[in-house]
């Protein structure tokens, strides 16, 4: 397994002001960088305190890049229906030459109705404006003189400067939290995976991965190769009780601020989104307790973690890379701090090394 971290701001100016949640994530940066974690991401959402503080990841990113050295840097994701596709490859591209060739770009459709109403788009539109948005960057990564003739958007010839550093393009993993069919199109595509265990059972998780590594196989790629991230919600401490104790706090405020997030799937149908309409009564029956016997969160004492994680792996593999949840901004920076230092000092390093 390898192990990054990953942003996601479920706070609003109520409890945090912006400014000292970017301090305190960019800190945690740096400390990534020190304990040698994998990658670090930033997520992009609008609006609500449900990860609205990060309208735009490349943003942050960059501003990662300039403060290490060795670290990838990963959107989580950042969403092609939003942005016109020679803004956004122009964006990553650049990022990727000022972190010398350290992204990551992963690609999701968005789902809440409120965004897309806001960008005055089509809700219904979402995957075939996410097919078309990727596609378009993987050719102006990897392609001059490109002459594009989509449903959404027409241009060209035109070459995109700057070019990327990672040849052809940096790798780009698509984003999928319900959808079998979205598994087996990424490995069709040779793209790699980006999940979110929370959302599907164990059984209906593993029989994704199932599929999707079948299909990358299937496509000529050699197995093993694909690239699989799963993001947890994290919480060491010393103590099992207090991480627990913090671990509940934080969750419940990542549950309500999806709650209100979510509420305008009350009222919203779309068959690009099946089954989407139960998220509303979803939110309300999700608790700690279920999700901690069912391994959606990482949270205890460092053991206890240890234990967690190696169940993990044998319902999943060893080959998958984990993103730490460690500051939704709910936590102190100290307390992250310390989640991350023993991941890194007290667990990541005995995983399988028996009791």
């Amino acid at each position: 397994m390898k192990f990054g971290i990953v942003f996601f701001p479920t706070v609003g100016p109520a409890d945090k002001p912006a400014q000292q949640y970017f301090d305190e994530a960019l800190r945690l940066v740096d400390l990534a960088e020190e304990l040698g974690f994998d990658h670090v991401k930033m997520v992009e959402h609008y609006f609500f305190p449900y990860g609205g503080y990060s309208p735009d990841p490349v943003t942050f990113l960059a501003a990662a890049a300039g403060r290490t050295k060795r670290v990838r840097l990963g959107t989580s994701a950042t969403i092609p229906a939003f942005q016109h596709p020679v803004k956004l490859a122009g964006k990553l591209a650049m990022l990727d030459n000022i972190s010398n060739g350290r992204v990551d770009a992963a690609f999701g459709r968005a789902f809440l109705p409120d965004e897309f109403k806001a960008f005055g788009i089509s809700i219904d539109e979402s995957k075939d404006r996410f097919v078309e948005g990727v596609d378009a960057i993987k050719r102006l990564w990897s392609e001059e003189n490109v002459v594009f003739d989509g449903r959404f958007h027409r241009f060209g010839p035109v070459t995109l400067l700057p070019r990327p550093v990672q040849d052809p393009h940096p790798p780009v993993f698509v984003t999928t939290a319900r959808s079998a069919e979205s598994c087996a199109e990424a490995g069709r595509d040779g793209h790699n995976l980006q999940t979110v265990p929370n959302v599907m059972s164990t059984e209906e998780l593993q029989s994704r991965l199932a599929l999707y590594r079948a299909e990358w196989a299937a496509s000529g790629r050699t197995p093993g190769t694909e690239q699989i991230h799963f993001s947890y919600p994290c919480v060491v401490a010393e103590d099992g009780e207090e991480a627990r104790a913090k671990g509940r706090h934080d969750d419940d405020r990542n549950s309500a601020a999806i709650r209100d997030a979510v509420a305008s799937w009350g009222t919203t149908r779309s068959e690009a989104y099946p089954g989407y309409e139960k998220l509303v009564e979803a939110t309300r029956t999700s608790h700690f307790e279920s999700k901690m016997e069912q391994r959606k969160l990482l949270i205890g004492a460092p053991e206890q973690v240890r234990a967690q994680l190696e169940e993990i792996s044998e319902w999943f593999g060893d080959d998958i890379t984990i993103s730490l949840g460690v500051h939704s901004g709910h936590l102190s920076f100290e307390d992250a701090a310390t989640t991350m230092r023993l991941m890194a000092e007290r667990v990541i390093p005995k995983l399988g090394a028996g009791a």
